[in-house]
């Protein structure tokens, strides 16, 4: 596994920390062949928050500012992208997503000019429905992920000359930009394919999402309405291209967001009177870390299992006064290297925090995040009536590890506890917003464990011990799958998947590239098979 080291990260400073390191030319050896392709479920899947951002922004513009309120989102197999897939949409759900199409398209009329000077073709009058027609196609094509039936295009053009006539053309763009935000087919990317495979339109949907957490832009959707993506090599051109682009990092940080459920970040609860560092930009803060670090090493061809093991993270000074390291700019974020204690996202305060509690850490949020966040290992939930309270500290049980003893003796704690705990023990010399110490109570805190007989010092050889775990691969390859197509992968795929992954030297783009143009994929279950 390569280190990235002191030296590596001068020349990161000294050159753009964007560009790939010298050392991660990919590996020459043959990829595995995929197995005959097992067929998905067809879904109907709403777009998450981020998604529907996304989306909109695509059809609109970046300048648009979102609604603060949407359908929540919900979570399935830890992603909020496969609850989109089995959720229903509630009435309340409805009338924000109304109100949310009418507040974004207000914003896009409210100045004419440059209503005029953003659409595809702007109308001179109210009878100019040949020149709407054009807009309605471009701007519907983008919205809907698909291109417009003819009597779609003539619903919205006779909508907006009706509205045109009564009262003016900003008033009918209003209504017709409205419209296509509300449509089923903004809101949910429809993967229902035919004979048994997704539809060109569905499958670039997919893999743009996929690879870039966002809509396909108008090169992509062209090539699924020529017929480029009908064949392998068209399908495997089209994901290279989303792999070189720069928006390849927003697909890395959109799964990352969900995987570690960033999100949660935003509610930042830690004590200001117990822990100094506590702030509500830390949370924030935290997240953008962890995301710089993972996008980093994705689009630089690294080991991606470096995500737990770099010494190498990207901090502002608020997240360096903290972790006790020179701030490496007077604002924003950049690249510092850790000292030994502190390893990958271990040792982040997005993992640190994220998984304490307000005044206090917890060995037992930590461990199961390892347990099932990195390693996909089922943890049984606490039988409901188990007193999950700890003693409190005193002089003879000063620390977290003295204290949980008392779990660990219990036969209706242990089963979970003996799970969790000996792993969430080994990050103990990080605090509840993930500052290092040595002592607790005035007594020495020991890190040392084990993890299904791989013995750890301390919380920098656990990521390592995590790294190298024979469930990882799999894990990981699941993860992208969930997040990907909504559901879990047939099993053939993910040993074949894993296997891409491991031959590639854990690199990013490998593994999705043969993701993204398997015939699994791609595959959904008929029409026939569905009734």
């Amino acid at each position: 596994m390569r280190v990235l080291t002191g030296l590596t990260l001068v020349a990161l400073v000294g050159c753009n920390a964007e560009e790939p390191p010298a050392d991660t030319a990919p590996p020459s050896q043959l990829l595995p062949e995929e197995p005959a392709a097992q067929p998905s479920p067809a879904r109907l899947r709403r777009l998450t928050t981020a998604q529907y951002e996304a989306s909109a922004r695509h059809v609109l513009g970046d300048q648009v500012a979102m609604p603060s309120t949407l359908e929540p989102d919900g979570e399935a197999i830890g992603f909020a992208s496969a609850a989109a897939a089995i959720d229903a949409l509630s009435a309340l759900g409805v009338e924000r997503y109304e109100d949310a199409a009418y507040f974004l398209a207000d914003q896009r009329v409210a100045d004419a000019d440059a209503m005029a000077a953003w659409l595809p073709c702007a109308p001179v009058d109210a009878a100019d429905t040949a020149c709407v027609a054009a807009s309605v196609e471009v701007l519907g094509e983008r919205a809907w992920r698909r291109p417009l039936e003819a009597e779609e295009v003539d619903a919205l053009v006779a909508l907006w000359a009706e509205l045109a006539q009564a009262d003016s053309p900003p008033t009918a763009w209003r209504y017709t930009l409205a419209a296509l935000l509300q449509s089923p087919y903004f809101l949910y990317r429809v993967e229902v394919g035919e004979e048994g495979l997704l539809r060109p339109h569905e499958w670039a949907t997919r893999v743009s999402f996929l690879l870039w957490a966002a809509p396909p832009d108008d090169e992509l959707l062209a090539a699924a309405a020529d017929g480029s993506l009908d064949t392998a090599e068209g399908r495997a051109a089209a994901v290279e291209r989303l792999l070189a682009d720069p928006r390849f990092e927003a697909g890395i940080r959109g799964f990352v967001t969900e995987w570690f459920h960033l999100e949660r970040l935003d509610d930042f609860d830690k004590d200001p009177l117990i822990f100094q560092h506590a702030h509500p930009e830390l949370g924030p803060a935290a997240r953008e870390e962890t995301l710089q670090l993972a996008a980093w090493l994705g689009t630089s061809d690294a080991d991606w299992r470096e995500l737990l093991t770099s010494s190498v993270s990207f901090v502002d000074p608020r997240l360096a006064a903290l972790y006790e390291v020179p701030a490496p700019t007077l604002e924003g974020f950049g690249p510092v290297t850790f000292g030994p204690e502190r390893r990958g996202v271990l040792g982040h305060v997005s993992v640190l925090s994220g998984h304490s509690h307000a005044t206090r850490t917890s060995a037992t949020g930590r461990g199961l995040f390892v347990r099932s966040t990195l390693l996909c290992q089922p943890v049984p939930e606490p039988p409901a009536d188990v007193d999950t309270s700890l003693p409190e500290p005193d002089t003879t049980s000063p620390t977290l590890r003295d204290r949980l003893t008392t779990h660990l003796e219990e036969p209706g704690c242990a089963v979970c506890h003996l799970i969790t705990d000996p792993i969430g023990l080994g990050l103990e010399q990080f605090d509840a917003v993930g500052r290092f110490r040595t002592l607790e109570g005035g007594a020495p805190i020991d890190p040392s464990g084990e993890l299904d007989g791989a013995s750890f010092a301390d919380a920098a050889e656990l990521g390592g011990v995590v790294a190298e775990h024979a469930s990882l691969p799999g894990c990981w390859v699941d993860r992208w799958w969930v997040y990907g197509a909504g559901g879990d992968p047939p099993y053939e795929t993910n040993e074949w998947l894993a296997e891409t992954f491991v031959a590639s030297g854990h690199q990013l783009r490998p593994l999705l590239r043969a993701m993204a143009t398997s015939e699994a994929f791609r595959r959904v279950e008929s029409e026939g098979a569905r009734r």
